[in-house]
C-alpha cells in the first residue's frame, strides 16, 4: 500500500473552513465542526489544559442515513449488544483499542492483551501503520495514526515506545515538532470561537 500524506495546510484550511460551534460543559470546550465536504466532526477540549480528550466523527451509511459516531480519540461508544441482530455477541475479554492525547505525545491502550512484555513487538511500518504482534502470534494488529497522517509525516521507529501492566499494552509516540506545530495552529482557531456556556439562552442567528 503506497502512503500518501496530506499536507498539513489541507487539514488546517479544513478547520477554518468548517462552520463550527463551540459549547463550554462539563468542564470541557466542546466543538461542532461541520466540514465543507459534508462531514461531521465533534472535538472536546479540557478547559484548564487544552489537550484534546474526545474525537468523533458521525457516519453515515450507503443510503446516507446516520448511523452514530465512531470515535477516534478518546474512550469508544458503548459497545452494541448483537446478539438479537445477528445470534452473536462479542466477548467481553476480546482486545479493544482507546486513544488519548497528551501535550507531548499520542497514545494508545489496547486492553484484555495478559501476556507478559517480551512478548510484545511494536514497529513502524513503510505504510505508515504501526504493527503490534506477538512472538507467540496470539495477537496483530495494523494502527493507523491519523494525526501523523494530516501532518504529512511518517511513521518513526524512534519515536514509538511501549509498556504493560494490568493486561495492558500502553504505546506511546512522541510527537514531532511539526505536529505540535499544526496542533497549535488548529488550537488558535478553536481558541478563537465565542463559547456558548451551558445553560446560556442561545440567541436566534440571522
Amino acid at each position: 500500500m503506497k502512503y500518501l500524506p496530506m499536507a498539513p495546510e489541507e487539514w488546517l484550511r479544513l478547520i477554518q473552513n468548517a462552520t463550527k460551534t463551540a459549547i463550554i460543559q462539563d468542564g470541557k470546550r466542546k466543538v461542532h465542526f461541520l466540514m465543507e465536504d459534508g462531514r461531521e466532526m465533534v472535538e472536546e477540549y479540557h478547559l484548564e489544559t487544552n489537550v484534546l480528550v474526545r474525537r468523533a466523527w458521525k457516519e453515515k451509511g450507503k443510503l446516507g442515513q446516520d448511523i452514530g459516531w465512531k470515535v477516534e480519540i478518546g474512550d469508544p461508544e458503548p459497545r452494541q449488544n448483537n446478539i438479537e441482530a445477528y445470534g452473536i455477541q462479542e466477548s467481553s475479554s476480546a482486545p479493544f483499542i482507546t486513544r488519548r492525547i497528551t501535550k507531548t505525545a499520542l497514545e494508545w491502550r489496547i486492553r484484555n492483551l495478559p501476556y507478559p512484555q517480551n512478548v510484545y513487538s511494536v514497529t513502524a511500518e513503510d505504510d505508515n501503520t504501526i504493527t503490534v504482534r506477538t512472538i507467540n502470534k496470539k495477537y496483530f494488529k495494523k494502527i493507523i495514526v491519523p494525526d501523523l497522517e494530516r501532518a504529512g509525516l511518517k511513521v518513526v521507529q524512534d519515536r514509538i515506545s511501549f509498556t504493560h501492566q494490568y493486561s495492558t499494552l500502553i504505546i506511546t509516540y512522541k510527537k514531532p515538532p511539526a505536529l505540535l506545530e499544526l496542533e497549535k495552529k488548529v488550537l488558535d482557531e478553536i481558541l478563537q470561537l465565542k463559547a456558548r456556556k451551558d445553560g446560556d439562552v442561545q440567541c436566534p442567528t440571522s
